[in-house]
Parts: C-alpha cells; structure tokens; sequence
C-alpha cells in the first residue's frame, strides 16, 4: 500500500508537470495499471485537468481513463461536461466518439438532455466509428432514463438504415436492448443486413443472426410441415401443361420457400467457417430453428471442428449438440468417433460425450458403442465411471436387442472392488430388472447375496427394494435378509431404514408365519426412531398390515396398496427437455428461463404480407430516345446492312438513326454517321459537318452522364458493327480531353488495356448459345449503385435462336438490370454484345440467374473480383493525405509485399489489372498512391505503396471495408509478385 502511495504521487506531479511528454508517460503508466485491475481512481483529478490537452495522443489516454471511472467520479467529471461537447466538434474522429463515450458513462439524470442531444448528432456524423459508438451510448442512456425510449427508438429507426457495416452490428444490439418488440422497423432493412453480414465485425453478426432468427419465425411459415412435398427451385417445369395447373384440392401442394427466407439462409452459410465460434454457433442454431430438416446438416461438420476448441467452448457446443442429438441422430452418426471420450478431457466435458454417444446408439452402432463404455468403467473418474453405467442402462432399455448382455455386464461389476462403480450397477440393475422380472431371479439372488459387502446407502436400499418387489420369486432368501436387517437397524442410514420397514410389511402380508416377530420388532424399532419421517412410515404400516379396531376397512387393501404392479422406470436423457429454449442461450446452458431470454416465436400459419421488406427503387432518368427504335431487330439483319448504305446518302434521316442497340439512348442518333469514321480520324467526332443534326444536337447537351452513355455505346454496341467491315479506332487524347472536361465526372485516369473475359455459359452447355462475359470499368447507366457487365453473346447452333432473356434471379431480391429481349439471333456464329448492371452491395458474392432463350433456361453465375467493385476517384496528393489520415487504426490494412518492378509505370500497370482505380500523383519517386470508391456504397479505398529496400514494399489500403481491404489486399500481393 505504502509503494502504491508513491507511485500515485509520483504520477501526479508528472500529470501536472508542464511538459507533454511526462504527461503522456504518466498516461500510458495509469492505463497500464487499469489494464493490470489496480484501482487509480486516486489520480482523477490529475487526470481531467488534462481532458483539454491538444496532444491527440495525450487526450486519447485521458478519455480511456475517465471511461473506466467517470460513473466513480461523477461531481469532478460533471466539472469537464463543457470540454467533453466542445470535443463532440473536435476533426479526430476518434476524439468525438470517446467524448460521446466518457458523456454516456456519467450516469446522471440531469445530463439526459445533453446526452440525448449528442447521441442525435453523432448518428449523423459522417464517420460510420462515431455512428457505432452513438449505437453503443444508446443502449447507456435507457438504463439511465427508459422514458427516452420513443426519442431513442427515432434514432434507432435512422441508424438500421446505415449501409456501414461497422454500425449495423452496434445499432442492432441497441434495437434489441430498447425495442426488440419493434420488428416493424427490421422490414425496411432486413434484406441490407442479410447482404451486409458476411461483412459485419464478428460479435455484431453474432447479434444480427439471433435477431434475424427471431425475425424470421415471426414473418415466414414453417418449412418442416409434414404430408408436403419441398420444391427446391421454387418454379414450375418449363413444360407444365394446363391441365397439370388445375389438379385436385386433395393434392398436396409443395412448399415454396419465402426468397427472403433463402436469402437469410444462403448469407448465414459462409459463417460457418468463421474462426469465431460464437459465430458458428450462432448460424447453427438459425439453421436448426429455421432451415428445412433436410438441410439442417450442413453445420454438423461445423460444429464438430468447434471442438478443438478450449474446454469452454467444448463445453457449450457439447451441450447444444446433446439436445440436437436426440431428435436428429443421423446429423452426428458419421462423425461418432470425434465423441469419444479423451483422457486428458474434464469431467464435465466427459458426461457430455457420454449423454452424446448414448442419444446416437442404435442397433447398428451399439456394440462398438458399448466396447468404448468398457473401457470407461475402468476409468480413475469415480463420477464418469458411475455416469458411464447409467448410459450402459440406457442403452439397453432402448435397444432391447442388448439388454441381455448389458445386464450380465452389469452384474459382473457387482464384484469390482470400487463400491462407486457397484453402488451404480446395483441401482441400474433395479431398474432394468423392473422391466422383466420374471426372467432374472438368479440375478436378485446374487445380489442378495452381495448384500452384506455393499456399504453405500443407495445401493443397500435398492437390493432390499428389489428383494421385497420380487419376495415371492426368492422366499427362502428374503426372510433371512430381513432377519440380517433387524440386527443392524438402528446403524442403517434413513433411507436403507425406510425400505427395511417396506421389506418387513411386505413379508408380513407374503410369509407371515416366518415374518411375523421380525417384522413386529422392526416396527417397534422404528417406532421410537430418531427420524420422523421413518416414525410415520412405521405407524402408517403398522395400521396398514396389522388388524385392529382402530385400523377399520383399510388393512382389507394392503395387499393391493404394498403389492401393486409398479410401471418400468423410463430412463431418459437429461438433454430432452432443452429444446423449448433457443440453441445457445444461456437458458438453454442452466436449463432454467434467464432474465432477459426471448423466447421463439411459433411459425405464423400464413405468411405475413412479404411486400412490407421491398425497398422503393428510384429508377434512374432515362434521356432522348430514337425514333422508331426496335427491340426485336435481328443481328445483322439485311434491313440493318440496307438502312447503313442509306445512312451513308442521309445522315439525318430517321432511318438511317435507327440503332439495334436495345439500350435505346440518345446517342442513338447519330450512330450511323460516326460508324463511318475511319482509322485515320484525329478526332472522336471527326468533321463536325458530317455528323448531321442529331450528332450536333448531342454534342450541345453533352453532361457527365451523356458522356458516360456516348462510351458505353461506342466501346459496346459498336462490336457488332464494326468487325470486320469498318474498323473502329479512338484518338486517347481526345478522350482525356473530353474527359478532363467535365471536373463533376469523378472519373480519373483509367488502363483502357485489354480485359479480361470470363466464361457464362459454355455451347456445349447452351444447346448452342455460348456467353462471355468481362467488367468494362465504366460507370453504370443504369443505376449509381451498379456495376457495369457486358455480355457477349454467340449463336454456336445451326438454327436461329430466339427471345433470348435474363429470367429468374437467385435471390429473388438481387438487384440487376437486363438487357432487353432479343428477338432473333441470326444465322450460326451471329453474335451481339449487350450491357447489364448488377448491384452486387460491395460483396463478392455471386450474382446467379438464368440466361434463357425460348425453349431453354440456363443457370448461370458472375462473380465478381473485388478489384471490378470500385471505381476510380480523382484527388490531388494533399486530399489523399487527409483522407488517408481519418481512414487509421482499424480501417487501415497493410503488409509487406514482394515488388518485381521499381519502375511506377509498371506498378501502375499491375495495380490497374487487378483493381478499378484511379492513379493519384505523387511528388515521392518510390510512393504510388490509388484512389477509388466501392459502387455500391461510395466508401472511399485508399491504396498506397512504398517501395522499400528491393525487392520490397509496403503496400497500405485504408478503407472502412475491412472485408474488402483483406481480400484486395491478397490480389495485390500477387500481382505485383508478377514479372
């Protein structure tokens, strides 16, 4: 105590010493002795005289101290209130969320308006870490003032519509702390967070899932109806007749899974191979309580490897794995041998591989199953080995193939030398015998034999149990027990005396001539016992067996009262009536109803209005149209060859601005004229004379997205008419310029080098259709949030192929924009070349839907690198360095990578062939800088790399897609590795 007195002095006079550096010290020594568990309230006066310090590095250390003790300390903190606001304005990101933070840890009522206030605005902050921690102080502020609920609720409702993932997790917890009830303000929202959770920080996708399973048992029906038939696709046959539509009502309909109920399924898979088992545990028991049965599998493996993990972890998975053992045996059967019981496990580890192994024995199984249980009866562990017979039991009450040999087994440990293990087999062997009795005299006889050597009280009255039950079956044996019996009385143990008295009254009314003296003696024995419960039972037989005035009708009933035939004890897992609680839950853990514990719904009996979880789309402008546009046209039809050589006489004519694009834009119009520049014109536009007045017109309207629709069609559509009668060429200068000249197009130098292209769907596949597809890197007309794909489309068959179309997409609430039909495809090797978009929402994950034709569907994938995800932002070196300044700490991914090339035209170069970015200048020879945005979501992603000792450098991405980082980060590495 007396050296902690001088440390604290010691670290007061560097608090308030006038040098930053010894603060910062005397800092990171008070942090130090928090993180150790010793108490530093002591210094707390020291320590806020330092709350308006403008060392960021200081105030950062301070802030984590008053955190910890500002509800200690609440008159002092109260004191700094004006620097906590003032620091709710401070540019640090990280300052205004740990001011928040020290202001929602002053638990005191008359700052709720302050606090209520500062909360609202960091909600609108535009760092999604002081929107998480705005999240975190709601749930602070509720247990301060529940009557804030309605104003916090509003909040709430503003932050589930956050598209950052580092909030969704936080703002849910808050949801579920104040209004879990309110599952009208997940509708909305339900569809992002089941996109956004493969992305979400781990303990926030362990609470979206359980709300989400909450969720989901509330607003879909319940896919594990019996006496129906389960449609996977969800679709009707191609072929399907009308007829075949109209069949009888008694005809079982097959369940159609809700789109939304697939996706929540689909998005929680992935998690089970997350290395948080909390978040493994959690899919598994969304799969368990809502998945059909015949899926459920698929967290089995899962759940298995999570026993690797420390015995904590074992311990609960186990458990969870007992209560689903017992309904599905057939999920864990295949994995039996991970259940065997190890020497190094924990007792309690053990009993659960125990309870497991006895829910999956059959009859298949069980004589492996009872080899394993031999060996653990000779186990050290008194407790498992008495657990072990208790499974031995079961296992031949349930299969009664085995019950035979499991009782001999059990007799033969009637002579083990530990009395544990006897005392167990004596008890189970009661209660196997009351299932046939009359086949196991010689078993009771044993043990009647054994009697005098068997010292536990539950195993002596369990003999004498049995011995009175049966004392007809053994009347030579049983009279001379009792007699035994009546000698050692008043040294028995309660319960031994207690079946003693029932052994006598039983002989009395079977063998009295024998009996009768004994069981007068013991009466009168047990007459003046200590214990008043054995003093009842003695007084009620005696009136019971023994005739007198007193005792009335009821000795005429003895017989039937003492001698009824008692029902076989049924012996049951411990785990069989966990299943009313949700998988997971402490409930389900103490098998008792904790406080705060939701219980599940039970499934709706008709499906809530599914409409109330569609977004409302704001469908983008559409611009001028060509006249007379068709979207049936043929590739290279003869009218399209006819109307080109009338073009080439009327430029301005409306035939000639006929265009087989089916995209339909303005641009349109003047396509035929520019179609007949040739490889030797210096300009985009050429002579501005011979465009004709749509071209002119156009070019007056030009915008960022005119722009953007004027190089979609000239790098797309003009594919199908340029090879290989015209060829096709454009100046890059004059494309910089016309570029450069629009500074709103947030569009930066760009690699227009060749492009990747991948295969959709192969002819062999197709019946003849055959399908590449490659990402463009331009941005996508259609909608913001799009990434832009182009479709090159072939007729590989020797006939026409005809309304070729996207049809289904999975999921049903994937967002894609399809090219229009085509009506015919032309002749063999005809092909055409059509854009689409598709929101992917910042993930990888594959976008599938069906490319169909009129007598064919096709299941098809695009799956997108996370490079094709971004497009390029331009920004001067300076707003790089200040941008990349907020993106630290956990929003900042960096490695050492092995650079090939010093040279920046060739790291440019590799960097652009694995990501859509754009080239940010650097004044720093051995430093490259790349900037762009996600599509979907506008995050910034910020890439830098600095070229080290050779053939090194470090490669640095700073974004709030701490998913996407990693992943990027991977496909950088290896390119660059590249010569």
């Amino acid at each position: 105590q007396t050296t902690g007195n001088i440390w604290n002095e010691d670290l007061k006079e560097m608090l308030e010493s006038s040098k930053e550096s010894l603060k910062l010290e005397a800092m990171k020594r008070v942090v130090g002795l928090i993180a150790k568990g010793k108490n530093a309230s002591e210094l707390f006066p020291a320590v806020v005289k330092n709350v308006a310090s403008k060392n960021i590095e200081l105030k950062k250390l301070v802030y984590v101290y008053l955190v910890r003790y500002a509800e200690e300390q609440q008159d002092l903190a109260l004191l700094s209130i004006s620097t906590f606001q003032r620091a709710l304005k401070d540019p640090n990101q990280l300052i205004r969320a740990s001011a928040l933070r020290v202001l929602s840890s002053i638990r005191v009522p008359i700052i709720v308006p302050i606090m209520m206030l500062a909360i609202k605005e960091a909600a609108a902050d535009l760092s999604p870490y002081v929107r998480k921690t705005s999240a975190h102080a709601i749930q602070k502020l509720y247990s301060l003032d529940p009557e804030q609920k309605e104003q916090l609720i509003e909040v709430i409702e503003k932050l589930l519509k956050d598209k950052s993932t580092l909030v969704a997790g936080s703002v849910v917890m808050a949801f579920e702390e104040v209004c879990p009830d309110r599952i009208d303000l997940i509708h909305k929202n339900y569809r992002k967070l089941c996109n956004l959770l493969v992305d979400v920080e781990e303990w926030g996708q362990v609470v979206i899932i359980s709300m989400l399973t909450r969720y989901a048992r509330t607003q879909f029906t319940s896919p594990w109806k019996e006496g129906v038939e389960f449609d996977e696709n969800n679709e009707k046959a191609f072929y399907d007749s009308d007829s075949e539509e109209k069949k009888g009502p008694t005809e079982s309909k097959p369940y159609i899974m809700d789109p939304d109920h697939r996706l929540l399924l689909r998005n929680t898979k992935p998690l089970l191979q997350s290395r948080n088992t909390a978040v493994v545990m959690s899919v598994a028991q969304l799969y368990w309580h809502l998945a059909p049965k015949h899926e459920v599998s698929i967290v089995t493996k899962s759940l298995v490897r999570l026993l690797r993990s420390h015995r904590e972890v074992q311990y609960i998975v186990l458990q969870n794995i007992a209560t689903m053992s017992i309904q599905r045996k057939g999920m864990f059967e295949p994995y039996m041998k991970s259940f065997y019981v190890r020497s190094t496990d924990s007792t309690h580890i053990k009993t659960l591989k125990l309870e497991i192994l006895t829910n999956l024995a059959n009859e298949a199984n069980i004589s492996t199953i009872l080899r394993e249980f031999q060996t653990y009866v000779k186990s050290q562990d008194k407790a498992f080995a008495a657990a072990t017979i208790q499974a031995i039991g079961r296992c031949a009450t349930n299969i009664t193939e085995v019950t035979d040999t499991c009782l001999n087994g059990l007799v033969l440990l009637l002579s083990n030398r530990d009395e544990t293990v006897v005392a167990e087999s004596v008890v189970v062997i009661k209660k196997l015998l009351q299932t046939q009795p009359t086949q196991h005299s010689d078993i009771i006889k044993h043990m009647a034999k054994l009697f005098d050597n068997i010292t536990v009280p539950m195993a002596r009255a369990s003999i004498l149990w049995l011995i009175g039950e049966y004392c007809e079956r053994v009347p030579k044996i049983a009279p001379d027990v009792l007699r035994k019996m009546a000698k050692t009385f008043t040294a028995e143990e309660d319960i031994v005396k207690l079946q003693t008295v029932n052994l006598a009254a039983k002989l009395y009314l079977t063998n009295s001539k024998q009996t009768k003296l004994l069981t007068q003696y013991i009466l009168n024995l047990g007459k003046y016992d200590q214990n008043y419960d054995i003093r009842d039972r003695t007084r009620f037989i005696r009136q019971l067996i023994v005739p007198s005035e007193k005792s009335g009708a009821l000795n005429k009933y003895a017989r039937r009262i003492l001698l009824a035939p008692k029902p076989a004890p049924v012996l049951e897992s411990s785990f069989k009536d966990r299943d009313r609680f949700q998988l997971g839950t402490l409930s389900h853990s103490l098998n008792i109803k904790a406080s705060g514990y939701q219980e599940l719904c039970d499934w709706p009996a008709v499906a809530p209005d599914q409409s109330v979880r569609n977004v409302e789309v704001i469908e983008p402008v559409r611009y001028l149209k060509a006249k007379n546009l068709k979207s049936d046209e043929k590739f290279y039809s003869d009218d399209e060859e006819e109307n080109e050589k009338e073009g080439s006489d009327s430029s301005g004519s409306e035939d000639s601005s006929s265009s087989s694009s089916s995209e339909g834009l303005f641009m349109s119009a003047s396509c035929r004229t520019i179609g007949h520049l040739n490889s030797d014109s210096s300009s985009v536009f050429g002579d501005t004379k011979d465009l004709g007045a749509p071209a002119s017109f156009a070019w007056m309207c030009l915008s960022k997205f005119m722009v953007c629709d004027f190089l979609n069609y000239f790098f797309v559509h003009v594919q199908k008419q340029g090879t290989p009668r015209t060829p096709w060429t454009i100046c890059t200068s004059c494309l910089s310029i016309l570029i450069s000249s629009l500074p709103s197009l947030q569009v930066s130098t760009q690699s227009f080098g060749p492009v990747k292209s991948y295969e959709l769907l192969h002819h062999m596949t197709g019946k003849g259709l055959s399908a590449k597809y490659h990402f463009p890197r331009q941005p996508c007309l259609y909608q913001p949030s799009m990434v832009s794909v182009q479709l090159s489309l072939t007729n590989n068959s020797d006939h026409c192929l005809e309304e070729i179309h996207i049809g289904d997409r999975t999921p049903a609430s994937l967002n894609i924009h399809c090219f229009n039909t085509i009506g015919e495809s032309g002749g063999p090797e005809a092909s055409v070349t059509v854009s689409m978009g598709i929101d992917f929402s910042d993930s990888t994950q594959a976008a599938n839907f069906q490319l169909c034709t009129k007598e064919d569907r096709f299941n098809v994938s695009i799956q997108p690198a996370v490079g094709e995800l971004l497009m390029p932002s331009s920004m001067t070196e300076q707003d790089f360095c200040k941008e990349q300044g907020k993106l630290l700490g956990m929003n900042e991914t960096s490695a050492t990578v092995t650079a090939t090339s010093a040279s920046s035209q060739n790291i440019n170069k590799q960097v652009l062939s694995v990501a859509n970015v754009g080239v940010v200048s650097s004044s720093q020879s051995n430093v490259s800088r790349f900037a762009g945005r996600t599509v979907s979501s506008g995050a910034l992603v910020l890439v830098s790399l600095e070229l080290r000792e050779s053939p090194t450098a470090l490669l640095t991405i700073n974004t709030e897609k701490s998913v996407m980082a990693s992943m990027l980060l991977r496909d950088l590495k290896q390119a660059l590795a590249q010569p």
